[in-house]
């Protein structure tokens, strides 16, 4: 018997997702790896807290370099639109594809499109303008790339070169970011490459904002600790985080010894570690960035090769790109552009703004953003890729500790990847994954969903290998000796339907079970027997920990539970419908059990499974209000006729037609 602790939720809450680049239209990882779990917990929250104290926003992130450079090659392709025409494009069709997934957001918006915009370049300029009040932005003299034979500068994507960080083996790294998500200054890139010219650029000097990230390791230090005993933080985060929280390291391989004696009185004040074991390098530790920033002037100039370690680093604000949200002209500095990543990180904060304004008056329970980021009773959930642990969940929270505006910490929610037939996808790499509207053309979104639900990825990364798209070998035809795939082999199980064959069957056989029983037997009503204690007991157990399940985002242990609960809840209306067989009562009183299970598993399924849960609450003939609000969570088809005015004998449910089916096969699955 599960505890009767439950949860405690919020009063309100906003729910996000990490934002697409506008330079793309979204592949499987976006939707299975971040959109649906978020939209999961979104229409569970809904449900149990209410739909009006639920926002939902997202969107497109429409600046920055990526976008710059896609542009540019469409433009060298034909295309004739401005970059705003391009970003549109992009994210209309971004919108069609979260559409077809069921993915509720109140706001799929776009940084640089109305009206999200006009909000987004206001809170920008105020937030920037508040950091540099209260003291935490640094200017900074920095080098960036310069394409001589181009003459221009080179934004972020147009530079690719290695990772310098130590251990990174990523062989895609740009000005100062490489595809894994590591932070480093651009004079660090191993091998820079302009990808206009094809020729090495050179570093030159430009004046930018940073925000003084390194002054609040202390702060993040605490916060770490509470994370670590948050049952909603995953414990990739705060490994993740403190990662970062170290002193800075340069470390030196072993040949070099020589020289770094040689120029060792001329650093800043440091510790020296030496190699242990097999070790093929030592290291340098310094006090702060500086130190280490100059040490590393000095050991270049004596030919001394190094790799830094990780460690917090001044967090770049503004750069001199033109596709960019204008940043407030400050001291002597004007004319520049925010980068995407810090922009990309109150965004949401933007949207939420955006969202409340153009809202029908009482569409929420508050229409003040401050009652949604900074009360006590609320709370936000960031839904990220564990790639972007370094922005959510160190940049994001130190800088709001620096506004000082009472903007609570946000509860990041850092999903592992989503493989592609066991390998990392990347719509920029050599394994391309498949688009996510593609998908649909061999699958249904509730299958995908169930599917992607499951996967555990708040574990580990985990294989998306849909048999469809599976182009492996199965084996040797014997007659012909012609090799057959799996996507063609009838023998091969198709892992991506595992999850969804408990709604097309055992979900399925339940629901139709019920209604084609009333019809038969109860005159097309309720059936009028009192249900037994065991099935009512049954059910508030299974809603109890599926509340819990959901409450800590584990999505694949909440879809447990419910198909625990539909197996059992099937065998007994099973074995109880034939036991009871020319008994009228008998069958009455199976019927009434079976109609509590359909009910709470209805319920449960409702965050995975919307559109045949909906379906059911319409043949129940109840308020989907009522039906799906966890206020009744605990009350069975009885009790809701009874809210309405009605006996069980009163209340007339919708016929089904023959042979329906409220969770459908893709038409592509159907046995010819």
């Amino acid at each position: 018997m599960a505890s009767q602790s439950r949860p405690t939720f919020p009063a309100r809450a906003v729910i996000t997702g990490g934002m697409p680049y506008g330079n793309k239209n979204l592949h499987f990882g976006h939707i299975g790896g971040v959109f649906v779990p978020a939209d999961f917990f979104a229409r569970f929250l809904r449900d149990r807290i209410g739909k009006e104290n639920v926002l939902f926003v997202s969107g497109t992130d429409c600046y920055g370099s990526p976008i710059m450079e896609g542009y540019r090659k469409r433009v060298e392709a034909g295309y004739e639109g401005t970059i705003v025409d391009y970003v549109r494009e992009n994210h209309n069709a971004q919108k069609e594809a979260l559409d077809a997934y069921g993915i509720t957001l109140d706001l799929y918006a776009g940084s640089g499109l109305e009206p999200a915009a006009s909000f987004h370049a206001k809170l920008t300029d105020e937030l920037i303008r508040r950091l540099h009040e209260q003291g935490h932005l640094l200017k900074l003299s920095t080098r960036q790339f310069y394409d001589a034979t181009a003459g221009q500068f080179l934004n972020g994507r147009q530079v690719k070169g290695r990772c310098p960080v130590r251990g990174c083996k990523s062989e895609k790294a740009y000005a100062d970011e490489c595809d894994l998500g590591h932070q480093f200054d651009p004079e660090e890139l191993i091998a820079p490459v302009s990808q206009l010219t094809g020729t090495t650029p050179e570093l030159r000097p430009v004046d930018n904002w940073y925000f003084d990230l390194p002054a609040f390791r202390e702060e993040l230090e605490k916060l770490m600790d509470e994370w670590d005993v948050d049952p909603q933080v995953r414990p990739v985060v705060t490994k993740t985080v403190r990662e970062s929280l170290v002193s800075p390291v340069i470390f030196v391989q072993n040949k070099f010894r020589e020289g770094f004696d040689t120029v060792a009185n001329e650093l800043p004040t440091h510790t020296l570690h030496e190699p242990t074991g097999n070790q093929q390098s030592f290291s340098v530790e310094f006090a702060n960035w500086r130190d280490r920033d100059a040490a590393r002037a000095v050991l270049e100039g004596a030919g001394v090769r190094f790799r830094t370690g990780k460690t917090l680093l001044p967090f770049r604000i503004t750069g001199n790109i033109d596709w960019g949200v204008p940043a407030p002209d400050l001291e002597d500095v004007s004319g520049l552009t925010v980068w995407c990543w810090p922009e990309s990180l109150w965004a949401p904060i933007s949207f939420t703004q955006t969202a409340l304004a153009i809202a029908p008056e009482g569409r929420y329970g508050s229409s003040d953003w401050h009652d949604w980021w900074c009360a006590d009773d609320a709370a936000v959930y960031q839904f990220i890729g564990q790639d972007n642990i370094y922005f959510y969940c160190i940049a994001q929270p130190a800088m709001w500790e620096a506004l000082d505006w009472g903007l609570f910490q946000d509860t990041p929610i850092a999903n592992h990847h989503i493989l592609f037939m066991n390998k990392k996808a990347s719509s920029s790499g050599k394994i391309a994954p498949p688009m996510a509207a593609e998908l649909l053309d061999s699958y249904t979104p509730e299958q995908l969903r169930a599917h992607w639900l499951s996967l555990g990825l708040d574990q580990k990364a985990v294989s998306f290998s849909p048999k469809a798209f599976d182009t492996s070998v199965s084996h040797k035809n014997k007659k012909t000796g012609e090799e057959v795939l799996v996507r063609d082999d009838p023998r091969v199980a198709d892992p991506a339907l595992k999850e969804s064959a408990f709604l097309t069957n055992i979900f399925n056989r339940l629901a139709r079970s019920c209604f084609y029983g009333a019809a038969n037997a109860c005159d097309g009503h309720l059936p009028v027997a009192e249900p037994h204690a065991e099935v009512i007991d049954e059910a508030r157990a299974a809603a109890l920990d599926f509340e819990r399940c959901a409450y800590a985002f584990d999505a694949h242990g909440a879809l447990g539970v419910a198909e625990a609960y539909g197996r059992t809840a099937n065998k007994r209306w099973g074995d109880a419908s034939k036991a009871a067989k020319g008994d009228d009562a008998a069958y009455d009183q199976a019927l009434a059990d079976a109609f509590v299970a359909l009910r709470t598993l209805t319920l449960l399924m409702h965050p995975c499974a919307p559109w045949g849960c909906e379906q059911i609450c319409e043949h129940l003939a109840f308020d989907p209000n009522v039906f799906f609000s966890w206020e009744h969570a605990f009350e069975g088809p009885r009790e809701l006729a009874a809210l309405a005015g009605e006996s069980c004998a009163d209340h007339a449910i919708v016929a089904l037609p023959p042979r329906f089916d409220f969770f459908q096969k893709h038409a592509s699955q159907m046995k010819k």
